[in-house]
């Protein structure tokens, strides 16, 4: 595994300077063309050929699924590769979900608010609602963040559990809308960059939701927090060292693969808490959410942090799992 076969899909997200445009948080709305062109596909129970979904869905695609496509969906025939292997998921999330669209248009407005409130500078993105290959839940171009709503809905199908993750969606890559191309800080230190590109975004979407990203992700990480910083360190450094270390993936895109006890992408919690720490100390609280954002410098970020330097692992806490 080299640096460059996981940078590229990790930051695709924020490669982007220049944002196409801005929508008014008092009228933004969840455009769900292209996931209801799809719905249309799987009607009485049909399981779409690549044809299909080339002719129905990909072919005149709105902007959704164009930025979905390149990493996400690749072709027509991998998307109906993956359908047919999991029609089920697909079924639940037209089933279940999308009707539910609709009703979260006043959380998308106040999240949206809350954003203009807390950085009036930054232009809001236009929401899309796809499906895609069954591997992501969401991304943000400079044109628009994106949410694939066969992975959001497997997160929980009730009102409540939807609701929940799509809030959750709709703040967090809202913010990675704004970040810019942070490739050579990542080329310099990729664990502590890729903490603070999601951490960042998780920090800014608890603020505007009042609510903590996966609580027992945040719960379990708490009761060892000292220990988690420990190893974190550890595995920074490892991977400085040799760029082919498998440690990266201990923290980050394990979806499935995380290790044995822990939650998936524990990297992101690690990157929350600088940033809340960072912000705490800062006299100017939004001027160092702009830096945050920027991100142009993650090692002066974590320094002026303060973060982990009163942490010490409490004896036998947090030994769980570090392959």
């Amino acid at each position: 595994m080299t640096i460059g076969r996981w940078l590229v899909p990790l930051l695709m997200c924020c490669t982007s300077t220049v944002f196409a445009g801005t929508v008014d948080p008092l009228t933004v709305d969840i455009d769900a063309t292209d996931a209801l062109r799809f719905a249309q596909l799987m009607k009485e129970g049909a399981v779409p050929k690549a044809a299909d979904l080339q002719r129905g869905y990909l072919d005149g695609a709105g902007m959704g699924v164009r930025i979905f496509t390149p990493i996400r969906i690749v072709d027509a025939n991998r998307l109906a590769r993956v359908v047919a292997a999991k029609p089920d998921l697909y079924r639940q999330a037209i089933r279940d979900c999308l009707p539910q669209l609709p009703a979260l248009r006043s959380d998308l407005r106040a999240i949206y608010l809350a954003f203009a409130g807390l950085l009036p500078e930054r232009p809001l993105p236009p929401i899309k609602v796809v499906f895609g290959a069954g591997n992501s839940g969401g991304t943000a171009s400079a044109e628009a963040q994106v949410i694939g709503l066969e992975v959001t809905c497997a997160l929980g199908a009730t009102p409540e559990q939807f609701r929940t993750t799509m809030r959750g969606f709709f703040a967090h890559e809202t913010v990675h809308t704004w970040q810019r191309d942070v490739t050579l800080q990542a080329q310099a230190d990729p664990m502590l960059t890729q903490a603070l590109i999601e951490g960042v975004a998780d920090y800014l979407a608890s603020i505007v939701t009042g609510e903590v990203p996966s609580l027992d992700r945040d719960k379990w990480a708490r009761e060892r927090e000292a220990w988690l910083w420990q190893e974190f360190q550890r595995d920074r450094q490892a991977v400085l060292a040799d760029n082919d270390s498998p440690r990266f993936k201990r923290w980050f895109a394990n979806y499935g693969i995380a290790p044995e006890g822990w939650p998936i992408e524990a990297g992101y919690w690690i990157g929350m808490r600088i940033a809340e720490a960072y912000v705490a100390r800062a006299p100017d609280k939004r001027a160092a959410m702009n830096e945050l954002i920027e991100l142009r410098d993650p090692v002066g970020i974590l320094n002026a942090s303060g973060y982990g330097r009163e942490l010490t692992p409490a004896p036998g806490k947090g030994a769980i799992a570090a392959p």
